[in-house]
Parts: C-alpha cells; sequence; structure tokens
C-alpha cells in the first residue's frame, strides 16, 4: 500500500466516525486530546484525567485509542482489544467531547506512538495540534521510546500526576532528553486508581463500584473477564430481602 492509498484509508476512518472531524476552518486552531493506553479496564481515573485535560488545556475533543498490540507490554498478558475497544466504548459514550477509537486495535502488529501520531498528522491539516495525554509516569519514559524524537515533533505532551507525585524523575528525564518536549502536567485526584487494581479486585471477588462506570463492571462479568467467577442470578448470593414483601421482587 503506497502512500496516497493509506491516506484514503485513513480518511476514510474519518468518515466512519472512529475520529473527529477536524481542521475544516483554516482560520481556526484545533485541539485534540489523545488519551491512549491499554485501558485493561479503563477506570475512572482515565476518564477524570482527560476530562482535566479538556477543560484545562482548551481541547476540542478526547479521542479514547486502546492500544491494539502495546509494544511495552509484549511479555505480559493483555485482554483482546475488542473487549478494551468495547469497555472504552461504553465508559466514554455519555460524555458529548469524549470518543472511543478503534484507531489502533483495527492495525496489525505492534502499536507504537510515534506511529500512531505521523498516522494522525497525515489525516488532519497542519491547523489541528495534536495533545498526547499520559501518566506522569510514563513522561520519564517517553524520552527512550521508539522515534521519540518524532514524538516531540508531532504531539503536545500531557503528564496526568496523582497528589503527592514527585515529578523530580519526569522533568529530570525531559531537561536531560536531546528533543524539544512540550510537556503540561496536570494533577489528577483520581489517578490513585489503576487499571491492574481494578483487576486484583475482580479476582478477588470485590466490588468495582465507584471505581470504573457500571457499564464497565457488567461488562467484566457478562464476559467473565479478569477471573471473574460466573454467577447465576436467582441463587443465595442473589435473594436479597428488601422488607416483608420484598422478596419476591429480588428474586
Amino acid at each position: 500500500m503506497d502512500e496516497l492509498d493509506a491516506l484514503r484509508v485513513a480518511e476514510s476512518v474519518v468518515e466512519r466516525g472512529d475520529l473527529p472531524l477536524l481542521g475544516q476552518d483554516p482560520n481556526v486552531t484545533y485541539r485534540m486530546g489523545i488519551m491512549g493506553g491499554t485501558f485493561d479496564p479503563i477506570h475512572n481515573g482515565h476518564l477524570v484525567a482527560a476530562e482535566q485535560a479538556f477543560d484545562d488545556l482548551n481541547l476540542d475533543v478526547v479521542v479514547f485509542m486502546p492500544a491494539g498490540r502495546p509494544a511495552f507490554k509484549q511479555d505480559k498478558r493483555v485482554t483482546a482489544g475488542e473487549d478494551r475497544y468495547a469497555m472504552t466504548l461504553l465508559a466514554t459514550s455519555d460524555n458529548p467531547h469524549f470518543l472511543a477509537s478503534r484507531f489502533e486495535v483495527d492495525r496489525e502488529g505492534v502499536t507504537y506512538t510515534a506511529e500512531t501520531l505521523e498516522r494522525l498528522d497525515s489525516i488532519y491539516p497542519s491547523n489541528v495540534e495534536l495533545y498526547f495525554i499520559t501518566g506522569a509516569d510514563a513522561i520519564a519514559e517517553i524520552v527512550t521510546w521508539r522515534d521519540a524524537h518524532k514524538i516531540a515533533e508531532l504531539a503536545h505532551l500531557v503528564g496526568a500526576t496523582r497528589p503527592g507525585y514527585d515529578l523530580a524523575h519526569a522533568r529530570e528525564a525531559i531537561s536531560k532528553s536531546p528533543y524539544n518536549f512540550d510537556v503540561t502536567y496536570l494533577e489528577v485526584p483520581a489517578l490513585a486508581i489503576s487499571s491492574s487494581y481494578l483487576r486484583a479486585r475482580v479476582e478477588a471477588e470485590q466490588s468495582l463500584r465507584y471505581l470504573t462506570p457500571d457499564q464497565v463492571t457488567g461488562y467484566i462479568h457478562k464476559h467473565h473477564l479478569y477471573g471473574v467467577r460466573p454467577r447465576r442470578y436467582g441463587s443465595t448470593e442473589y435473594n436479597v430481602s428488601f422488607g416483608q414483601n420484598g422478596g419476591d421482587e429480588a428474586q
């Protein structure tokens, strides 16, 4: 596939609604946030960080992009892309300025941030600016990522931190880098939550309520992800009485 064909394929992705239509007015600068991650599973920390970035950086939209085959997790077990995309779609569906995209899930091979940014840069005109939102801990590592110089050229970096997080390591890594990274740090209280913590809670049969949207919890149980133990409605675990006449309704 040559570059022209690749561009046509990429444009069709926009037309299908997997990416936002931006850049129509050449006199306006558009800001697109890209929330990258494995989202295994997505949780409220991701959502709060994206919402704060949207507000603080005056973004037009935040696109959530579950990684297809993330390069940094090749030696780890990762839930199928279809499941991670479905959970991301459910979690973002009620927010008018959030959009879940299959952009990376549908790609073959290992996914690299620099390649994703290059593809996006080829789709959108120059008046669309890209803001790559990630955790502050990843900011310290991003200087070592594949084609880090392209990441510096193509996107503003947004490092979401939890309260009390020491940014010294991240700042030092960026300052010593030979590349001109543009980084904004945002303090997000909900980032004390992590996907690994949610997975551990599921395996221990603990509740995910208030940690991730209920739709995501429902999907996890319906599809038996993360070692969840299947249960049958009508079992004694669900026969909860709500008063004298509540037993019949609860069954």
